[in-house]
C-alpha cells in the first residue's frame, strides 16, 4: 500500500514533469508548403516527454508512425482521420510519420526528439515511395 507522503511525492513529480512538457501542432493539409497533400510544419524538433497536436485542418488526414522509422521500443500510433489527436513522445530519436490515405501521394513528416537521434541512419533505410523518398531528402538534412 502507498503512503499519503508516497502518493503526494509521485503526484509533484509528475505535476513538474508534465510543467515542463511543450506541445507542438502540425496541421495537415491538402496544399501547403511544399506542396499538395503535406504536415505544417513537416519536421518539428522537440524534448522526450513533449507531444505533438495533429490538428486536421483540411479533412481526410491521419497520421501514423512509419514502421521502422522510430527509435527502438517507442510505442506505434495512428490517429483517427479527420479527428484531432495529441501524442506524446518519450524516447529520443526520429520518427517518421505518414497520412496512411495520402502516403502515395508523399505526405510525410519528421519529428526529431531529443538532440541526438541514433537512428538516423535506420530511419533513412526505410523504403519509401518515390514522392515520399523525394519529400524525406529535405527533412532529413534538418538534422542537428
Amino acid at each position: 500500500m502507498i503512503s499519503r507522503t508516497s502518493l503526494s511525492a509521485m503526484l509533484l513529480i509528475g505535476t513538474i514533469v508534465s510543467a515542463n512538457a511543450s506541445e507542438v501542432a502540425i496541421k495537415t493539409l491538402n496544399s501547403g508548403p511544399g506542396g499538395m497533400m503535406v504536415f505544417d510544419p513537416a519536421f518539428v524538433k522537440i524534448q522526450p516527454g513533449d507531444t505533438v497536436r495533429f490538428v486536421p485542418t483540411d479533412k481526410g488526414h491521419n497520421a501514423e508512425l512509419i514502421k521502422g522509422m522510430a527509435p527502438d521500443g517507442a510505442a506505434p500510433f495512428k490517429t483517427v482521420v479527420g479527428k484531432e489527436e495529441t501524442v506524446a513522445f518519450e524516447k529520443p530519436g526520429l520518427y517518421g510519420i505518414k497520412c496512411s490515405p495520402h502516403y502515395i501521394m508523399g505526405m510525410v513528416g519528421l519529428v526529431q526528439v531529443g538532440d541526438r537521434p541514433d537512428n538516423l541512419e535506420a530511419a533513412k533505410a526505410v523504403p519509401q515511395n518515390k514522392l515520399a523518398a523525394k519529400r524525406f531528402e529535405p527533412l532529413f538534412e534538418k538534422i542537428q
